[in-house]
């Protein structure tokens, strides 16, 4: 017993940082046994990994028949039986060859072994540092047997079957790899108690309402096509405007702020890669070269290499500096197929993208310059729940990382003090910078309490050294100068999903494709309401009439239901008056209004930028 309790307790320190230990535990537990009732309800089936993940656990399965939805209930059932068994978790460290021989009949389980035994792999298949070995060690719960690091709950009794639930059935190729057997996964969510659970399903019933995947296909502002790809959208004309509008803001403060905008080609020769070193860090996130008889070219994975040439094509001065270079730039990432989705992970992008040229001395005015750009870009969104992070690289990692320390302290000192002297909060995360320097990253939070970069500051002493880059000083000297590469909107893709979802699609009035709806009582107020919203068209408002069939309530609840944010009642009172019944989404009524007042009222709003529907209210509704 000693020895297992030793196993057990070198079996916290595979708890990943910030993961609660208790809830680890439950997961890891209940992954095991959710493995034990699928392989007796499903003879023959073979195990692959399943471990705990956010919010949850999953286990992928080589199954003998297809498992659908409707067989979840019944292993949760025969989950529940197991743990009201109170079997322990019994763990052993075994040798190479009793491995082999205990998982003889499963080549997953076989793979795994070898990648213990040879040093550089650990139970799920992922790299371990410097291809260190660890010790083979195995759990036992009840019938199950599985090759495992732990740790777990100490009997299936501990945890609570009503704390825990099935959530879905899904498909996952071996290790991630297309060239792999496709396994089916079975996803789980778990928590200490029924009320946690409950809270939990309650925040997913919310993330379903807000889904901009279901939001895009019933508002019409975007779609996919077979025929054209996957993770290449397509644009509808609704999501256009949306996107349009955001780009011509963020544009606009760009130009007010001092930036240069440019247009460059979405290729590259795959020198211009090389020389970067993207071509190094990034060649299996590209997409391949196009073989030309003289050339080849590649679709760029970046921006910045575009705008160093740019900058190289002409001497500078120090007088020059700070030289601003924005675009609106498309990219292209050769992302693997199981992790796209929506417009949150594309192939195809367009970044809110700049790089600033300056001298060493103007980094940090520059940087807080860019700070204040993006907090008013946020609150110009609505955007408020986010956090800092500055990534900076992984000493011990030599590969990943250009190899000069003295670089790489510069620039993440200059971070740090820029950051202090704002008074702005952060946390530093090692081993997340990129290959060439150290980043700000801005992270959203979505509404399941998920975090993902949006916005990215980096400094760069690398690539202006890389392609020799000059500017002259005051003492006619050759300098290097420093790029800052900066994102403040992410890209339109990303930003667009992440706003669909804060605001479950009721834009604000002045991203709204419609803003407004015209709405005829009968037939015979259609050509007023036409002369309305002609009115309204020609002062540059987006509206349009509704002069179908249906009955008024009809209309109105069409117009809610894409979720346009005014409803313009029109009947004989508002003809003879020259006004307009107006009716807020949320469903208030403002009454009627001369229709002088409500174009004076739409374009406040739109003009200011509210994200209110009316005045004197701050918060928007969604």
């Amino acid at each position: 017993m000693n020895a297992e309790n030793d196993l057990k307790a070198q079996a916290d320190q595979n708890i990943p940082e910030g993961y609660d230990p208790d809830l680890y535990r439950i997961r890891h537990s209940l992954a095991h046994i959710m493995a034990q009732a699928v392989i007796e309800r499903y003879p023959g089936t073979m195990t692959a990994i399943g471990p705990p993940i956010e919010n949850g656990f999953y286990y992928d399965f080589d199954l003998p028949d297809k498992l659908g939805e409707e067989d979840l209930k019944g292993i949760e059932n025969r989950m529940k039986e197991i743990i009201r068994g109170r079997h322990s978790f019994r763990v052993r460290e075994v040798g190479p060859d009793e491995a082999r021989e205990l998982f003889r009949d499963n080549p997953y389980k076989l793979e795994l072994v070898e990648g213990l035994t040879q040093g550089g792999y650990d139970e799920y298949g992922n790299a371990l540092p410097d291809a260190q070995q660890t010790a083979i060690t195995v759990y036992r719960q009840d019938t199950f047997l599985d090759l495992c690091r732990g740790p777990h709950m100490e009997h299936t009794g501990e945890i609570k079957f009503n704390a825990f639930k099935l959530m879905n059935v899904s498909s996952a190729y071996w290790h991630g790899d297309e060239q792999n057997p496709m396994l089916t996964r079975i996803y789980g969510t778990a928590w200490r108690d029924k009320t946690e659970l409950h809270a939990h399903l309650k925040r997913l019933e919310e993330a379903q309402r807000r889904d901009h995947r279901r939001l895009g296909r019933e508002l019409e502002l975007f779609m996919g096509h077979e025929f054209i790809g996957t993770g290449l959208p397509i644009w509808l004309p609704n999501g256009a405007t949306v996107r349009r509008l955001i780009e011509e803001y963020i544009e606009e403060e760009e130009r007010k702020a001092g930036y240069m905008h440019v247009y460059s080609p979405h290729l590259g020769k795959q020198e211009l890669y090389e020389k970067s070193g993207h071509w190094e860090h990034y060649k299996d996130e590209m997409f391949p070269p196009i073989e030309l008889k003289n050339e080849n070219l590649v679709l760029r994975p970046m921006n910045c290499p575009h705008h160093i040439l740019i900058y190289a094509s002409k001497l500078h001065s120090y007088r020059d500096l700070p030289i601003r270079i924005a675009e609106l730039g498309t990219m292209y990432r050769f992302e693997k197929s199981g992790k796209m989705g929506g417009l949150s992970r594309v192939r195809a992008m367009t970044l809110n993208d700049a790089h600033i040229f300056c001298s060493p001395s103007q980094v940090k005015e520059e940087f807080a310059n860019v700070m204040r750009l993006v907090e008013r870009a946020y609150r110009t969104l609505g955007i408020a729940d986010y956090a800092y992070r500055l990534s900076l690289r992984d000493k011990a990692d030599s590969e990943k990382y250009v190899d000069n320390d003295a670089m790489w302290d510069m620039a993440e000192d200059m971070l740090r003090e820029t950051m202090d002297a704002l008074d702005l909060p952060y946390v530093e995360v090692p081993g997340e910078a990129a290959f060439y320097g150290p980043k700000l990253d801005i992270q959203f939070r979505d509404v399941l309490g998920r975090e993902e970069t949006y916005s990215t500051i980096q400094i760069d002493f690398h690539l202006p050294n890389q392609f020799d880059l000059t500017y002259i000083d005051r003492d006619d000297r050759e300098c290097h100068p420093v790029i800052i590469h900066r994102g403040v909107l992410s890209t339109m893709e990303r930003m667009v999903a992440y706003l669909i979802e804060l605001y479950a699609g009721a834009f604000p009035v002045w991203l709204a494709p419609i803003q407004a709806v015209l709405i005829p009582i009968s037939d015979r107020h259609i050509a007023y309401a036409q002369q309305v919203t002609a009115r309204l068209a020609q002062a540059g408002f987006r509206v349009e009439i509704d002069e179908s069939n249906n009955r008024i309530n009809a209309k109105i609840r069409n117009a809610q239901l894409r979720k346009i944010p005014y409803m313009l009642v029109v009947g004989d009172r508002e003809v003879q008056g020259e006004s307009v019944s107006v009716r807020l989404r949320s469903g208030e009524n403002l009454n009627a209004m001369p229709v002088t007042a409500f174009e004076a009222l739409l374009r406040h709003i739109a003009n200011t930028r509210s994200l209110s529907l009316v005045e004197n209210e701050k918060q928007p509704e969604a």
